[in-house]
């Protein structure tokens, strides 16, 4: 028999036998209707790894979509976004961004809106983590982190820091600059839509407590293994992190509130696949899928129906009582002041 009609008379066996599964109603997912491909703008690495198993091929593949997805950097996607406006179909139909990023995207009105009647879940999400144009795929939140065994108290609030007992022992990571400044205007009496308070107590950080700014997430980690910091400022994920690989940190969430950072999915207007695309963002807010989120890279459900296993609860949890407390970034102030905000940083704070 030839491979043509090899071909031919498997797909013809195999078409029939689900139409004989259908019209016993015994069809399971792997029949459902093709309802066409979803492209998805995301990162790579664990991030798309993890998303590939928990929201492409758990949810939307039964729900018959495929899914494919566009590795790309936070710059390129934002670039895509912008550069595609005017064309009559996008070249994704979703798009994942730091909440900070994807706000100027929204401003510049490319991203379809969000609501309970096309994406459903949104009904489940933190309150304080709702937006009209993106869903928060997952978040973490600025707390301090900390040596236990040489902070024996642990800290109250961001103010903690500032303690003569730490001189030489802060190290605060250069890729957080925003959040650094946003900690320095609570602790100085300033707000998240108003920074400029804080520049005297980052300056006290410099010049008072001979702060350490090191260049990245790593080299704080690394700092801490070797004992030549014992307190930071960073996000609870990347703590669960140092955690799992072995150090012996402790994380404080402040009297102030935490501030949070999500992780955010939208859909651009001119989306090729628009019930595709909502679809996602449905699924993106599934409580397995944002346990396997937690589980794998700490980032907290962004819906308050996922239920953490008790000793990931203890590890990265967030009570709700503090959830209602979040301070979240005034977008607006900082995609008009950033530049000021970094030039402060670099010239007066580092410099």
């Amino acid at each position: 028999m030839s491979d043509s009609l090899k071909t031919t008379r498997r797909t013809f066996l195999l078409g029939t036998a689900a139409t004989s599964l259908i019209a016993l109603g015994a069809a399971g997912p792997a029949f459902s209707a093709d309802k066409g491909t979803v492209i998805a703008s995301v990162f790579g690495g664990d991030y798309g790894d993890i998303l590939r198993a928990t929201v492409d091929e758990a949810i939307m593949a039964p729900e018959g979509y495929e899914v494919i997805q566009d590795i790309s950097s936070t710059e390129a996607r934002q670039t895509k976004l912008r550069t595609e406006k005017m064309r009559a179909r996008s070249s994704f139909d979703v798009a994942v961004l730091a909440d900070l990023d994807m706000y100027p995207m929204a401003k510049l009105g490319v991203l379809s809106e969000v609501t309970e009647e096309n994406v459903p879940r949104l009904a489940a999400v933190i309150p304080a983590l709702r937006k009209t144009y993106s869903v928060p795929q997952i978040y973490s939140y600025i707390a301090i982190l900390y040596n236990p065994e040489k902070v024996t108290t642990p800290p109250t609030s961001y103010a903690d820091l500032w303690k003569p007992e730490y001189k030489g022992k802060i190290g605060v990571s250069d890729k957080l600059h925003v959040a650094t400044s946003a900690v320095a205007a609570l602790v100085g009496g300033g707000s998240m839509s108003d920074f400029a308070p804080g520049q005297a107590k980052l300056l006290e950080l410099k010049d008072k407590q001979d702060v350490q700014i090191l260049p990245s997430n790593e080299a704080i980690a690394g700092a801490f293994e070797s004992g030549d910091i014992w307190i930071t400022l960073n996000y609870v994920s990347r703590g669960y992190s140092w955690r799992r690989s072995g150090l012996n940190i402790e994380r404080a969430v402040p009297s102030e509130g935490a501030i949070p950072i999500a992780f955010e999915m939208a859909m651009p207007k001119n989306a090729p696949n628009k019930d595709g695309g909502f679809a996602y963002l449905d699924a993106a807010l599934d409580p397995k899928a944002q346990i396997g989120f937690a589980a794998k890279m700490g980032y907290l459900p962004t819906v308050t129906d996922a239920e953490l296993p008790a000793e990931l609860e203890a590890a990265i949890g967030l009570p709700a009582a503090d959830q209602d407390r979040l301070i979240r970034l005034d977008d607006d102030y900082l995609m008009q002041h950033q530049t000021e905000i970094l030039d402060f940083w670099n010239r007066e704070f580092k410099g």
